[in-house]
């Protein structure tokens, strides 16, 4: 194996940096911090005792000091602009967090000001990454399910579920019309990014259903806000071809001889009982294929850290002259069609996408 890939990181007060570090230290034969920007100094002390990493307060000191492959950006989407700008003024390549832009305004700036002008930048969007999606999505290109026409994305919220429902799909940037609900009831109230609950009471639930026609594929978005964490709601995901369905983890399928095939997605994890090789996950099978095989094994990471690991390595290649996986354009149209949803459910009115600019190359 050759040197680890390099990266800076700007931010460091959001949980969302952190996933980062993490997977830094559980792989350091792969990748290595390459300083860090926190321009609050005892932020910055703190960051350095907890991780062991060299922090700078500004972009200035951070690049006289480190050669970084490319920059990660882990900050609110408002700040993220300015600093893709100046890093693209120096030409290093930026992974930024989603979405890219807070609103359609910032989206078409980014576009005019960095697209336009062949700035190198990618998006750390890792839900199409996570392993089980990795081995849908296998199924799908496999041609087993014939042509998939609709999708159910009931995981996470909004952009997110786009990017999903787009892959799965597969979707560019056509056209959708889409309708929207909200449905409110009451709920216990479970975990959030603060950690478990703490009291047992009943909380209004926000349930977001949206149809999303792309024109002969349909779109279902169903979510109901903090379901991801939630210890009393699933999540779902459904994906309807021709010849056969994925329901969460059962495929099941009418191949063209009129034969019934049923297969279920199963987790195969290293370290249950007996085994001794260490605790992590080895891989998907379907029947007796592996459908997915963990890159990162066998280190100890769950399945949202090792999806980033898998945007850092694609980022990697991006940022040496290889293609990109998930960038601006792509980006920016999950986030407009997530808005759109949002004003779908608000208004309770058939809301039509509009093409954008940055499809023109598409």
């Amino acid at each position: 194996m050759g040197k680890p890939i390099t990266f800076s990181i700007i931010g460091g007060g959001g949980f969302r940096a952190q996933y980062f570090l993490r997977i830094a230290q559980a792989l350091p034969e792969q990748f290595c911090i390459s300083g860090m920007v926190i321009r609050d100094e005892s932020k910055g002390r703190a960051m350095e005792d907890l991780w062991k990493v060299t922090t700078y307060r500004t972009l200035d000191q951070l690049l006289e000091n480190e050669q970084p492959d490319f920059v990660v950006l882990s900050i609110n989407a408002s700040a993220a602009i300015d600093y893709m700008l100046q890093l693209a003024e120096r030409g290093i390549p930026v992974l930024t967090e989603t979405p890219p832009a807070p609103d359609l305004d910032g989206l078409l700036q980014l576009h005019n000001k960095l697209t336009r002008q062949g700035a190198r930048i990618q998006i750390a969007e890792q839900y199409q990454f996570h392993p089980i999606q990795e081995a849908r999505h296998k199924i799908i290109t496999s041609g087993q399910l014939g042509n998939v026409n609709q999708v159910t994305v009931s995981i996470t919220q909004f952009y997110h579920a786009v990017s999903l429902m787009r892959k799965m799909l597969g979707v560019r940037f056509e056209e959708v019309s889409i309708k929207g609900m909200r449905f409110e009831s009451d709920w216990v109230a479970g975990p959030n990014r603060g950690g478990p609950p703490t009291e047992d009471k009943l909380i209004k639930s926000e349930r977001d259903i949206a149809w999303l026609d792309f024109g002969g594929k349909l779109g279902i978005y169903d979510f109901t806000k903090d379901q991801h964490r939630s210890w009393t709601r699933s999540n779902h995901l459904c994906i309807r071809g021709e010849r056969g369905e994925i329901f969460d983890n059962r495929i099941s399928i009418q191949d063209p001889f009129c034969t019934q095939i049923q297969m279920e997605l199963k987790r195969i994890n290293k370290g249950e009982y007996e085994n001794a090789e260490g605790y992590f996950l080895k891989g998907i099978m379907a029947g007796e294929q592996w459908v997915y095989e963990n890159p990162f094994m066998p280190a100890r990471l769950y399945d949202d850290e090792i999806a980033i690991a898998v945007c850092l390595k694609k980022m990697a290649i991006y940022a040496e002259g290889g293609p990109g996986f998930y960038g601006l354009p792509e980006a920016s149209q999950d986030h407009y069609i997530g808005m759109l949803i949002e004003q779908a459910i608000r208004t309770g009115e058939t809301v039509v996408s509009i093409r954008q600019p940055w499809a023109e190359n598409a």
